[in-house]
């Protein structure tokens, strides 16, 4: 190893079903690690056929998550970064479209002198190798190596795509050693019957399919709606050959936040201290202090999670609202901005397409029900997305938070229908559209990227952290957004994008109050900050803010949008404690 020392692994599999909850205990488990001062690292192992997720549909997949060096990749990783504060990069997540072609690519260099090339031993050894290589890589800011890289192993045990990483992860086993290795596995105690009995037969069958293969459970991190029942902890133990004290009800709790301190109060710490032999590690008082506070600060975010808060509603105006895992890191960015200003979101999803006079002609309920969740809401946040479907819906929803004071934040093509609706209502451009949408648009206020290829669409966009810059003008230095990024003169924000905003229209707009205090540092011709003068907070940004929010750091977008939804914003602003204020109301 480069540095010297050997990386512990925990890898983290699924029983019995999909969507089981993987990606929360490996999260867990990993945060758990860092309060112990540990350096931390993460790997997912998605086992499909794809390269990345760049083509995915978030209805078929969930959201699209964008790391720093434009990465596009699956959501879990999202959950990664928040949880361990980490920075990723897309080696870290492991498809087996990336490894297959790594070694077909191989084989037609000749790398393998003629051999047979077969799944074991040449795309097992990729996967180890792989593993291996990216668990050693840094990604915290100290650049300390990881004392610990834990592994997500997609998919279900059983399933055929899965089949080459069980076997790779059996042999793996033995390359890093013993002490090196622990496999937590995470399977479902369902409740069936009148009664409500819990039955332990599916994790058996589970835990035995494993074993089949390979590989024996060091941990059983069990999903049940209630706790253990008296008694199957200890049945599990018999029958799955694990040790009673490392079997985890992971029950449901108040919230996701509250599942590292349900496991810590069961003893996994001390289960995985004994295991992979952690007190071996040499780590740093100051950093083992680091870790101290860490777990005051996430038991302080959790307890505000479950108190009764004042509640704040924000309408999500996007176009797959059917699935919420489709706006994953925007859902949490609100969560996180909320919890730190003392206020619980309800979130009222509205389906862009349903604002549209269409609707109300095929659907009248439907969309007099979107307008109803539209005008109830204290701020407005529209989404990114691509395809014209909606869009219209998107500008109605923008002219509406501009037209009444209401607190708005547009993300990507959230700032672009929101120049649209500029354009048309306030600039006299009642054909103003976007390119993207209508090549002989009259008014293209958002015109193609030229350095793209419009034939190619996966990782063709304009991907991953770039610099803006805030502009030298009188009112991007006093703008509300540059002070709750703490008067920067720039910020790195995460892009995934094909389209900007037309840099001929921008003086128009700024003429008449649309304020682009915000632009590219290479260029200074991309449009990336936008803010409406003589409005409580009508901001946009073309990059996506949500992919850097963290529970304890929230997105300074998304603060100052529940800020402004809660009539805090001018107190906080002018460098109120609001947060005290929040703790008397609620002794009162």
């Amino acid at each position: 190893m480069p540095s010297g020392k050997q990386t512990k692994y925990i890898i983290v599999s699924g029983g019995v079903i999909s969507g089981i909850g993987k990606g929360i205990i490996a999260s867990s488990t990993g945060l758990l690690l860092k309060t112990l001062g540990l350096t931390v690292t993460s790997i997912k192992i998605d086992p499909n056929l794809t390269i990345d997720a760049g083509t995915l549909s978030p209805l078929d997949h969930g959201e699209v998550f964008v790391l720093d060096d434009g990465g596009e990749v699956d959501l879990d990783l999202g959950n990664y970064e928040r949880y361990l504060s980490v920075t990723l990069t897309r080696d870290n997540n492991i498809t087996t479209g990336k490894i297959y072609r790594e070694v077909i690519d191989k084989e037609r260099r000749g790398d393998y002198l003629g051999k047979t090339v077969q799944v074991v031993p040449h795309i097992t050894n990729a996967i180890q190798d792989w593993v291996e290589r990216v668990g050693n890589v840094s990604t915290s800011d100290h650049g300390r190596t990881p004392d610990v890289c834990i592994v997500e192993l997609g998919g279900t045990v059983g399933d055929i795509e899965s089949a080459p990483f069980i076997e790779a992860m059996r042999q793996f086993q033995f390359r890093v050693g013993h002490d090196n290795f622990c496999l937590i596995h995470v399977s479902l105690i369902p409740v069936v019957g009148a009664v409500g009995e819990q039955k332990t037969k599916p994790t058996q069958a589970s835990v035995r399919d494993l074993r089949g293969l390979g590989l024996s459970p060091d941990i059983l991190a069990c999903r049940s709606a209630l706790p253990f029942e008296e008694g199957i902890r200890e049945k599990l133990a018999m029958f799955c050959q694990v040790s009673p004290k490392q079997i985890f009800s992971v029950h449901d709790c108040e919230s996701l936040y509250h599942v590292p301190i349900l496991l810590q109060q069961q003893g996994l710490i001390d289960v995985l201290t004994d295991r992979l032999k952690l007190t071996q590690l040499s780590i740093l008082p100051e950093i083992c202090a680091e870790g101290d506070t860490l777990w005051a600060q996430w038991r302080e975010f959790a307890r505000r999670r479950a108190r009764d808060l004042d509640q704040t509603t924000i309408a999500i105006v996007g176009k797959y609202t059917n699935l919420a895992d489709s706006y994953i890191s925007v859902v949490k960015a609100l969560e996180h901005a909320g919890l730190n200003v003392n206020r619980k979101v309800k979130i009222s999803w509205v389906e862009a397409s349903d604002l549209e006079d269409s609707t109300m002609h095929k659907d009248p309920l439907k969309y007099h029900e979107a307008w109803q969740h539209l005008c109830a809401a204290n701020g407005i946040l529209v989404p990114g997305g691509f395809g014209e479907r909606g869009v219209e819906g998107k500008v109605l929803a923008a002219k509406w938070a501009r037209e009444h004071s209401i607190p708005y934040l547009g993300i990507c093509l959230g700032l672009q229908v929101a120049v649209i609706d500029f354009a048309r209502h306030v600039c006299s451009m009642p054909r103003a559209f976007s390119a993207e949408f209508r090549d002989d648009c009259e008014d293209p206020v958002v015109i193609f990227m030229p350095e793209i290829d419009r034939s190619t669409m996966g990782g063709t966009m304009r991907l991953g952290s770039r610099p803006t810059v805030f502009q030298d003008t009188d009112f991007a230095r006093n703008s509300r957004i540059r002070k709750l990024y703490g008067n920067v003169n720039e910020v790195h924000e995460r892009h995934r994008h094909r389209y900007e905003v037309n840099p001929e229209k921008v003086k128009e707009f700024e003429d008449k109050g649309l304020h682009f205090v915000g632009r590219d540092a290479e260029t200074g011709e991309r449009m990336e900050i936008l803010e409406l003068e003589n409005h409580p907070y009508f901001v946009a940004v073309q990059y996506h803010p949500e992919y850097l929010t963290r529970p304890l750091s929230p997105s300074p977008p998304f603060l100052g949008l529940l800020l402004a939804a809660s009539d805090q914003l001018d107190s906080y602003l002018n460098g109120e404690d609001i947060s005290r204020a929040a703790e008397a109301k609620l002794m009162m």
